[in-house]
């Protein structure tokens, strides 16, 4: 109930702050003016929280019952991302990368993170923005931007051991390619030590040993 209520009122935001400056002009020409500039205030914060923050609160919700397409129709009700207040603005392009990602659109997903960064992403989310860059940029054959965007990211921080590894093992990908051995196994040692627990980035680990370990000297 709590939910659908809450749910209601960020859905339909303009019509509600409608009704509400009908009701303040009621209430100052009927009852007095003193009273009258409840609902006008109101009607402003529902305009403005329409504009500044949109649907984006509910969403988090959607995610975590694993509910993409809920999450996808809530985005789409968001008509001017621009004027979201600039920590919900990166927080709404950095979700709709991930969703781009998920559905394979790299080139949508490469905009809308760098979108992300230009708002101001979180200095504990900026390097997750950059490993991604750096993932995309890779999945593209641009292993020059890759290799200066997982720079960044591990310079900027990441947020759990699984993707420190992930941006090592890319960066030590990127450098067997380039034939700088040394960096590649410096960089291969560095995900190594970092023990991650994700399934598939330890069989990565795995992998890439195999090469590591032909690499002479």
């Amino acid at each position: 109930m709590k939910a659908s209520l809450r749910r209601f009122i960020v859905f339909n935001r303009i019509p509600l702050a409608v009704v509400l400056i009908g009701l303040g002009f009621w209430l100052g020409f009927s009852v007095t003016w003193w009273i009258a500039w409840l609902p006008f205030l109101v009607a402003i914060l529902m305009v403005a929280a329409h504009f500044l923050i949109g649907p984006m609160t509910l969403i988090q919700g959607y995610i975590e019952d694993g509910d993409m397409e809920g999450a996808q129709a809530l985005m789409k009700r968001v008509k001017y991302p621009d004027l979201l207040y600039k920590p919900v603005r990166s927080s709404y392009y950095m979700l709709r990368a991930n969703l781009s990602t998920m559905g394979d659109d790299l080139d949508q997903a490469e905009a809308d993170i760098r979108k992300g960064l230009e708002a101001g992403t979180e200095k504990e989310l900026e390097g997750t923005a950059y490993l991604q860059l750096g993932s995309i940029a890779y999945r593209k054959g641009n292993t020059k931007e890759a290799y200066e965007n997982l720079r960044k990211a591990v310079k900027a921080g990441l947020p759990d051991k699984d993707s420190e590894a992930t941006a090592y093992l890319q960066l030590s990908s990127i450098s067997m390619q380039r034939r700088d051995f040394r960096a590649a196994k410096m960089y291969f040692a560095k995900a190594k030590s970092i023990k991650a627990t994700n399934p598939q980035v330890v069989e990565q680990v795995k992998e890439l040993s195999k090469y590591i370990a032909r690499i002479p000297g």
